[in-house]
């Protein structure tokens, strides 16, 4: 029998041995880094391509090895013939091969997150282990066979308990980033982690209850269990802001991955910036699924037969461009069945040879080859056949289709018949007037369909016969702007040296528009449109995703408030599985009442059975007679907020939330407040933190979708219904803002506000 400090030491001696081992991988790792690099750029380019590769492959375990180091060790799994087996965030070995370590990812983990007294595999005891950075904390133990010995001695010891650990990280102060839940995954949360990688796992839950986290996690499962697979081709993360990415982004790093690419979809299309805003109409209709084919009728508009056509003189010799050769070299071109630029070189091919013959045919003799090729480059720059072949196949790009669809309804109305004019006017736009997030599954479908630059299609036939050093010199000249006759691509090819490690994975992929993934994470999926999906499948042909949601918390008119209406059509009725979580982690049982009850009331489906913790006060309400007591009484609130929840550390979150016509009136002297009450440099403190770090967040409700704080200042909730397009985005907004605090919501309005919508 040992008392608690000697389990103590005793797992300390453990846990300081696997940290020696992490610490003996990362020397021996960085020791062979400074091998690859000493050797420099020279060597053959297939030398130097091998040391690029070793060193990027060195890099990514560098990293790895750095990103678990906390809380490395998490747990402890005690068999019925004695093993003990250890879970961490990786799997390690000794020298000699012995397991030391295994990752919570492995089939041997499995019961550190499945077993029960009823199903315990073999497992006698489940230990939890609190670290505080390396040194062992607490250690609290589920006996899972109580006719084993383990029941009297871990009573005796003081470490017998339930779900100790998963309340401790429940209580723990917010920081403004997620972290993982490696150490707590409920059993209903890993069967969904664990799912099989050839299917669409969609993920139902309502706030709080780990959607994200199992995501994220079953990500990480996913690229462990199937690394062959998906190391070649990658995971993408889809987020419904940078807000939320910013959030989320050490959770992947922290389990031991670092290879996944993270994006929301106005930042999936490289070299696009989408920094406007759609008003919620105009979104909805550019969501639409006839939106792919109207998309494709304006590409079509561009191929037609010119209404006149010029004659050509080359010498003496002149003809007239026949509409019939038109006609012919389009059917030709279109059979090809490439995208229209591609298609456009075969079209211009054709017309070449058509007008060849046609001279030919003008003469009383038969010419020589000589002569028809110097007769085919002087057609090839006259600036009437140039003209007119432009006007029979223009050549295009996605950004300048969609501008001109915008800044032109006549020409919309052509290619959407389907449009009224109230839809006309609200999608109108003049040219210059930047992208929004729903323009850029349009331009995608648009870059689909049209294919590359024609100017890139120009550079690549040029390329023609290069070698691929050469080639990529050529690239290297053209991105630094210097011409080609200056510094030839062969001269540069021969003189550079190498200029660093290749690119990692996901790198390569964000720069490449038609990568396609192995697997494709969704969150706040419920607020995708079907352009979007239509975007996010072509990125998947393998059809493998984890689409993460709560159709209670649709607020984006286009959205799904149904699973089956939404994906049914994107992926048929049996090729989709819903799992469903039903506990409520985040939010104390008295917030997460309030909220599903308000849900329920308005027609939303609320998919959480209950909360896991009560508190008391967690709720507050405060009524004030006039408009002109709410930003004195919002800020008397928010100042006793800070002084609860808010350290000079950077932990502690508190979000305030509130339609933008009321947060512009509260900015201002809500600073001039904090300044008179809390001094300057707590002011200067709080002023310098970004959008993703502020520990006070003044946002509406679509800046806190899937974040989380400890504390919640909900003001004047009628006026945020009053303003949405629809009374169902209204009730989703208002649900997702009463479901972010973790310890308190308080409620501020006016008595006009409080009769308009009751809570």
């Amino acid at each position: 029998m040992t008392d608690y400090t000697t389990q103590l030491k005793d797992e300390q001696r453990v846990i300081d041995a696997v940290y020696a081992r992490l610490d003996s991988m990362a020397a021996q790792t960085r020791e062979r880094l400074t091998a690859v690099r000493a050797a420099g750029g020279h060597g053959s380019p297939t030398q130097r391509t091998e040391r690029d590769s070793f060193a990027t492959m060195y890099e990514e375990r560098l990293t790895q090895l750095r990103a678990v180091q906390d809380r490395l060790v998490f747990g402890r799994l005690d068999t019925d013939d004695g093993e003990k087996r250890y879970i961490g965030r990786i799997g390690l070995s000794d020298h000699q091969h012995n397991p030391m370590l295994t990752d919570w990812r492995a089939e041997a983990a499995r019961p550190f997150y499945e077993a029960t007294p009823n199903h315990r595999f073999n497992i006698v005891m489940r230990r939890h282990i609190s670290l505080k950075f390396r040194e062992v904390v607490g250690i609290e133990d589920e006996v899972l066979d109580v006719s084993s010995k383990h029941v009297e001695e871990a009573s005796e010891s003081g470490t017998l308990t339930g779900e100790g650990a998963l309340l401790t990280s429940l209580s723990t102060r917010r920081t403004g980033k997620m972290t993982d839940i490696v150490a707590t995954i409920q059993a209903e949360q890993d069967r969904i982690i664990r799912a099989p990688l050839n299917q669409v796992t969609v993920v139902q839950g309502g706030p709080g209850t780990g959607k994200t986290a199992v995501a994220l996690h079953r990500a990480a499962y996913l690229l462990y269990t199937h690394r062959k697979r998906l190391d070649h081709s990658g995971v993408l993360v889809v987020g419904p802001s940078q807000a939320f990415l910013h959030y989320i982004d050490q959770v992947l790093p922290s389990l031991g991955e670092t290879g996944v690419l993270s994006r929301t979809i106005a930042t999936l299309l490289p070299g696009i910036v989408a920094n406007q805003t759609d008003d919620p109409f105009a979104a909805q209709l550019k969501g639409d699924i006839r939106m792919a084919k109207t998309i494709a009728n304006a590409v079509a508009m561009r191929i037609r037969v010119p209404s006149t056509l010029p004659e050509i003189s080359v010498g003496a010799v002149h003809f007239r461009i026949n509409a019939a050769d038109i006609e012919e070299a389009q059917q030709i071109a279109r059979r090809s069945h490439l995208p229209h630029n591609r298609a456009r070189v075969t079209f211009v091919e054709h017309m070449m040879e058509a007008l060849v013959r046609r001279y030919s045919d003008e003469l009383d003799y038969t010419p020589e080859a000589a002569e028809l090729a110097r007769v085919k480059d002087d057609l090839r720059y006259n600036d009437q056949v140039k003209k007119t072949l432009n006007l029979s196949w223009l050549p295009l790009t996605a950004e300048w289709l969609l501008e001109d669809l915008w800044a032109k309804p006549a020409r919309l109305r052509s290619c959407a018949p389907w449009l009224n004019d109230d839809q006309l006017s609200a999608l109108y736009r003049p040219k210059g007037s930047g992208w929004t997030s729903a323009d850029i599954p349009l331009l995608d479908e648009a870059m689909e369909l049209i294919g590359d630059d024609p100017k890139t299609i120009a550079a690549a036939t040029r390329a023609k016969g290069m070698t691929a050093e050469e080639k990529y010199a050529q690239d290297t000249l053209e991105s630094m702007g210097i011409s080609s006759s200056l510094v030839s691509a062969q001269r540069l090819a021969e003189g550079m040296e190498s200029s660093g490690d290749e690119d990692l994975l996901a790198a390569r992929a964000a720069k490449d528009r038609s990568w396609t993934f192995g697997h494709i994470v969704v969150d706040e999926a419920q607020e995708l449109t079907r352009m979007e999906w239509r975007m996010l499948v072509r990125r998947c042909p393998t059809r493998s995703f984890t689409i993460v949601g709560d159709v209670a918390q649709t607020s984006a008119l286009g959205g799904a408030r149904s699973w089956q209406t939404m994906l049914d059509p994107v992926f048929g009725h049996d090729r989709w599985h819903l799992g469903e979580l039903t506990i409520d982690y985040r939010n104390p049982q008295e917030v997460a009442d309030l909220a599903s009850d308000f849900a329920r009331n308005e027609g939303l489906y609320v998919s959480t059975v209950k909360a896991v913790r009560e508190m008391e006060d967690s709720v507050k309400r405060l009524t004030v007679n006039r408009l002109e007591d709410l930003v004195e009484a919002s800020i008397a609130e928010i100042l006793q907020l800070h002084s609860h929840y808010i350290s000079q550390d950077g932990t502690g979150r508190v979000a305030v939330i509130a339609d933008d016509e009321l947060l512009s009136t509260l900015r201002a002297p809500l600073w001039e407040s904090i300044l008179k009450n809390l001094g300057i440099d707590e002011t200067h403190r709080l002023q310098a933190q970004t959008d993703g770090d502020a520990q006070i967040h003044l946002t509406n409700p679509e800046g806190i979708k899937g974040l989380e704080y400890d504390a919640v200042l909900l003001i004047q909730p009628g006026l945020i219904e009053t303003n949405s397009p629809s009374r169902l985005t209204a009730a989703s907004d208002l649900y997702v803002s009463l479901t972010r605090p973790t310890q308190q919501l308080v409620i501020v309005r006016t008595r006009d506000d409080r009769d308009s919508l009751p809570l």
